[in-house]
């Protein structure tokens, strides 16, 4: 899937508007792959994979496009 960085914390996570329009999703720095967390800033276009949590839909395995 497809979207942008919506918004970045200090605490290492932030959020994710998708390109289709639905729910923005969660996303940890863990899940990031190939880029820094520090890297990143609000409006990046990211490609990402949707996974359930106890919490919610997540964004996982991050990556810049």
């Amino acid at each position: 899937m497809n979207g942008s960085i919506k918004k970045l914390t200090d605490k290492g996570y932030g959020f994710i508007a998708q390109d289709d329009g639905g729910k923005d999703l969660f996303f940890h720095s863990n899940e990031l792959n190939g880029v820094a967390y520090d890297q990143l800033k609000e409006g990046d276009a990211v490609s990402f994979e949707v996974t359930e949590s106890p919490k919610g839909l997540n964004a996982t395995n991050v990556t810049l496009v």
